[in-house]
């Protein structure tokens, strides 16, 4: 609980990681209940600061409408803007999603 606190304070002062971990606390309910939309949101705020692994995850988001509408498109660019800063998670899930579409 005490972490969770502390990666909330962090994250509502516009820390793009800690944004991202406190979104995958809350995207897999680790240590808080699940919200997916909640999740959403911050991996938003961290790919929008351009953080890649908050423009991975909220594409993986948008695969799976998950907390947002699914969008192949917007999954796609999200993926190729982290892939290009060199997130090795982006540039597989780029290359699966060119693969098979």
């Amino acid at each position: 609980r005490e972490a969770a606190r502390l990666f909330r304070r962090a994250a509502n002062k516009g820390h793009a990681s800690a944004q991202c971990v406190l979104a995958n606390c809350y995207d897999f309910g680790r240590g808080m209940p699940e919200d997916v939309d909640e999740a959403a949101r911050l991996y938003r705020r961290a790919a929008e600061q351009g953080n890649p692994a908050g423009q991975t995850n909220l594409g993986n988001c948008h695969v799976q409408g998950k907390g947002v509408r699914q969008d192949d498109r917007e999954a796609a660019r999200l993926f190729r803007l982290a892939a290009e800063q060199g997130h090795n998670m982006a540039q597989h899930s780029l290359a699966v999603f060119c693969e098979y579409g």
